[in-house]
C-alpha cells in the first residue's frame, strides 16, 4: 500500500469542495484505491490534503492518472487551484 498525499492551495474553499464532493466518486470507484480522504488546513482555510490510499504507486498512475477519470476529476477541482498541486507518494516504515 502506498499513499498518496497532494496539497492544495485553493481560491475559493466553497466553490472547491462542491466541486470535490461532486468528483470524489471518480477517484474513489478507481480499481486500486483503497480509501480517499481530504482534510482543510484550520490556520490555512485555503488550503486541503488529499490523502489516498493506492495498492501501489502503479495503481496510481495506471489506474487513475493516465485515463480519463483524472481528466474529470482534474477538470472540477482545477478550476479553484491557486498554484499547481504538491503530490507525493509514501510507504510506511517499520
Amino acid at each position: 500500500m502506498v499513499l498518496e498525499v497532494a496539497q492544495f492551495d485553493v481560491t475559493d474553499a466553497d466553490a472547491f469542495l462542491t466541486a470535490y464532493r461532486g468528483a470524489r466518486e471518480v477517484l474513489s470507484s478507481t480499481s486500486g484505491c483503497r480509501s480517499v480522504r481530504m482534510t482543510r488546513g484550520i490556520e490555512s482555510p485555503l488550503r486541503f490534503t488529499l490523502l489516498v490510499e493506492w495498492d501501489s504507486v502503479a495503481a496510481h498512475e495506471e489506474n487513475f492518472r493516465g485515463t480519463e477519470r483524472f481528466v474529470q476529476w482534474r477538470g472540477a477541482i482545477g478550476p479553484y487551484f491557486a498554484a499547481p498541486p504538491q503530490v507525493e507518494h509514501f510507504e510506511d516504515v517499520d
